[in-house]
């Protein structure tokens, strides 16, 4: 019998890429990389002088499909691989990054009379301009004692969707007007693939306080956050919610001639980074935290019951793997910060010292910091380039560094900002565990464990847990085309269930890091301090951090 495959389209920050990939083995055949046009958004609209405010960050929807048009192709061609034996494809996204559509399912920032207003666009994930309504709807949940709240930490984000809807209404009531739905793009993705629009269950339920029994908020609750709200579920967020693994339709002849594929093949739901990742790591079972690093991470975890753990993004029946409750924390920056500090503040030695070493700035780093020990810089940071996600879910708050002197080198605050994301990982560790949920073990995926030992050894000795490493670079997107091959079904030459795709293509590598006793031992005393400093900050002594940035957007 000939050999299936199956595509997976992992939709990042920065760029979208294609990884056909065998249903032998899970080995990645071939994959492609299309950068995004357009990147992120946040200055000024594309061809236009309209310029953004502070916190906003969207994106340019025609990219989207632009790596549809072009990576496919590509991995098609590179591999070699026949497309009839091509059975599935499934994509996964960025969350929450949503658009507003009209009646014929396209953006409106399409549309020529609204191209120039902000709000028609795509907001992307890390859009924090809704913080003001999501603070507004914490408040007004908490106080009608909505039982949502606590399955989401006790806090909405304003990157998820219900904040960044209300946003669009207050500020620009006439694009909320003109929109006939608000979507995730993963599932606006799949509309054009398929056209057949559809919401998955994952998005819904982790980013639009959708609940598997009891569906999204009570009508009340809605117009009590404003009257104009009030039906919101049954007009902008209609449509039907189903589970990951479905398949949506099959591939158009439209996007079948775009791509190279055959038309009709299967595609399935759509999906997030993060929670793709984990059965394409083969966790399966309660216990096992993975962690997806990047430019940020998320934190998933499975468990066997619902509980509610502070600042968590969510808790979720079916949301990762059938079966299973899923949990979803999360950090708002963590590879960002490094490149923050590469790309701002690094010296001109240091460029000049890489470059004559023929390293990346990152890897001369990373080699200074290593000579270090734990607690031998001094230096102490609070990991919030972004805002802090879990467990304070507080977009206003800001990075801090302490203990520099007139001899600090610039590869001792690289180290203490690779220390400052694993506390924060760290925070979200022990929350859970402490609300009975229990992290055992972790696992890493995404770009930074195959780049970084020394950061991974710092997380494993900073959360005293063994870490165990992805074996392939493209985990989300192996995730994805293992769901792909799941909408095929196993008639077709794929699987019945994730389960059963997890056992045949889920890999991790052989190596482990291990916790060094002694750094766990540092660590503790630098954890606690970090502790001190963290709540200090983060929860109400002291708001100088959001002052600060009241006093920026008043200039």
């Amino acid at each position: 019998m000939e050999k299936k495959y199956s595509i997976g389209v992992d939709y990042g920050t920065e760029s979208g890429r294609a990884v056909l990939v065998s249903l032998e083995d899970g080995k990645e055949v071939a994959d492609h990389v299309t950068p995004y046009r357009h990147g992120v958004i946040d200055e000024k609209l594309p061809e236009s002088d309209v310029e953004l405010g502070y916190e906003w960050a969207l994106q340019h929807p025609q990219d989207y499909l632009e790596v549809l048009q072009l990576s496919i192709p590509a991995v098609i061609k590179e591999s070699g691989v026949n497309p009839n034996d091509i059975i599935g494809l499934g994509i996964d996204f960025t969350a929450c990054t949503m658009l507003p559509i009209d009646e014929f399912g396209e953006p409106l920032s399409f549309r020529e009379e609204l191209k120039d207003n902000p709000h028609s666009w795509l907001k992307l994930w890390k859009h924090h301009a809704a913080q003001g309504e999501a603070n507004r709807l914490n408040e007004i949940a908490e106080q009608m004692g909505e039982e949502f709240l606590p399955r989401y930490g006790g806090k909405i984000s304003s990157e998820w969707m219900i904040a960044k809807i209300w946003q669009i209404l207050n500020e620009a009531p006439e694009v909320y007007e003109r929109a006939d739905k608000f979507v995730e793009a993963t599932d606006w993705v799949i509309s054009k693939l398929t056209n057949n629009l559809v919401r998955n269950s994952c998005t819904a339920g982790y980013k639009s306080i959708w609940h598997k029994q009891d569906g999204y908020p009570s009508k009340e609750f809605f117009k009590a956050l404003d009257p104009r709200l009030e039906d919101l579920t049954e007009t902008k967020l209609r449509g039907e919610v189903v589970p990951l693994g479905t398949k949506a339709g099959g591939l158009s002849e439209e996007m079948a001639n775009l791509t190279g594929l055959n038309a009709g093949i299967s595609i399935a739901v759509g999906n997030v980074d993060a929670h793709a990742s984990v059965p394409a790591m083969g966790v399966a079972e309660p216990g096992k935290l993975v962690m997806v690093m990047g430019t940020s991470i998320c934190h998933l975890l499975l468990g066997e019951e619902e509980s509610h753990v502070e600042g968590m993004c969510g808790v979720v029946e079916d949301g990762i793997i059938p079966g299973f409750y899923g949990y979803e924390a999360g950090q708002s920056a963590v590879g960002d910060i490094f490149a923050w500090y590469v790309d701002q503040a690094v010296p001109d030695y240091v460029e000049k010292s890489a470059e004559e070493e023929g390293i990346s700035v990152h890897q001369w780093l990373e080699q200074k910091a290593s000579e270090y020990q734990p607690g031998e810089t001094g230096l102490l940071a609070l990991d919030w380039w972004n805002g802090n996600r879990s467990v304070l879910v507080d977009t206003e708050l800001s990075g801090m560094l302490i203990g520099m002197t007139l001899q600090t080198k610039p590869e001792e605050i690289y180290r203490a900002l690779l220390e400052a994301t694993a506390f924060g990982t760290r925070k979200i560790v022990d929350a859970f565990h402490e609300n009975g949920v229990e992290v055992n073990e972790l696992y890493a995926c995404g770009g930074l464990p195959h780049k970084n030992k020394l950061l991974m050894q710092i997380y494993a000795d900073v959360t005293n847990r063994r870490i165990k490493i992805a074996d392939s670079f493209q985990t989300p997107a192996l995730g994805a085309a293992m769901f792909g091959a799941v909408a095929a079904g196993a008639a077709n030459g794929g699987f019945d269930t994730i389960l059963d795709a997890t056992k045949k293509m889920a890999r991790v590598k052989e190596e482990v890091i291990e916790p060094n006793p002694e750094h766990v031992a540092i660590y503790q005393q630098l954890f606690e301090e970090y502790t001190r400093l963290h709540d200090y900050f983060g929860r109400g002594e002291n708001d100088v951090m959001k002052r600060l940035k009241a006093l920026r957007t008043i200039n």
